[in-house]
């Protein structure tokens, strides 16, 4: 009784988190890399299992007190056992990797997805510690908070103004790199209206454990009316509250600005392009040496 009790208490540990991750997914992206997960999962089984049943057979059969277990000493080889030793884990190698391979370009992430609704074009700069999220076509922005209408596609623009980071909602799939000086693409779809935990799965430094933000989805029309609220709202993301908003801070509440810069996502990438080069351009300079001691 003590054992189960035990066995139990480690199982409800165990699942205690599968609300709100990759097993419970909440769009069409994350239900797809769950599949792919579980067929990989039971392909691997296939072999591991009666790989398993078959260690503890021969451990029985073979035990000092059964007379009826054959010993050969001399026996150095044998075609059959050499066929299933090597054509077993070959299969399962190409069953798992034409798995992998189909799902690399079914979910490639900068793939469309399909739908009859407008998506909505999101662009995302991971800081220090935190998540910009600027709407462009609605011309607002957001910091660690993501809102965005259930049963529309959302497409998504990445970069990074500091370190390279990693954007990831396990409910709705598809983690993706932001990196300085560089725009990565990724497509998701919330199913229904809910909340769902966001978060940066690249160490960054001090902060990184309070990168989070939560994604909100929801109903069209309600999208709507926060984009309105938004915009009689906060203050507006010029170069001066970008320059306070990209100082180093860490657990920052979520914010909105009303109105953001034009092209501010674009000039975010330059800035990030341009210190680089001024470092190599420094680092090429140095003084001369100076004669006597």
């Amino acid at each position: 009784m003590r054992y189960r009790l035990l066995a139990l208490v480690l199982l409800s540990v165990t699942l205690g988190g599968c609300s709100e991750d990759v097993l419970d997914p909440k769009g069409p992206i994350a239900a797809a890399e769950r599949l792919i997960l579980f067929n990989s999962l039971g392909i691997m089984l296939a072999i591991v299992i009666p790989t398993i049943l078959a260690t503890l057979a021969v451990a029985f059969w073979f035990r000092a007190s059964n007379s009826r277990a054959a010993y050969l000493p001399d026996f150095e080889y044998s075609g059959r056992l050499e066929l299933l030793v090597w054509s077993i884990p070959a299969m399962t190698v190409l069953l798992v990797g034409g798995v992998a391979w189909v799902g690399a370009h079914d979910l490639d992430p900068r793939k469309p997805i399909s739908s009859s609704a407008t998506p909505v074009t999101v662009q995302v700069v991971s800081l220090d510690w935190k998540w910009l999220f600027i709407y462009p076509d609605q011309g607002i922005a957001t910091v660690n908070q993501l809102v965005v209408p259930a049963g529309t596609p959302v497409k998504f623009r990445l970069t990074s103004a500091t370190v390279m980071n990693s954007f990831f909602i396990p409910q709705l799939g598809s983690q993706i790199y932001t990196m300085g000086g560089m725009t990565t693409h990724l497509n998701l779809l919330a199913d229904k209206p809910g909340e769902y935990p966001g978060f940066s799965a690249n160490f960054s430094g001090d902060g990184f454990a309070e990168m989070r933000f939560i994604a909100k989805a929801v109903p069209a029309g309600d999208f709507d009316a926060w984009v309105t609220q938004v915009r009689g709202t906060g203050s507006a993301l010029d170069d001066a509250g970008y320059a306070a908003l990209a100082k180093p801070s860490i657990a920052v509440p979520p914010g909105t600005y009303r109105s953001v810069e034009p092209n501010m996502f674009e000039r975010i990438i330059d800035q990030t392009t341009a210190v680089p080069e001024k470092a190599r351009a420094g680092a090429a300079w140095c003084p001369p040496a100076q004669a006597g001691g």
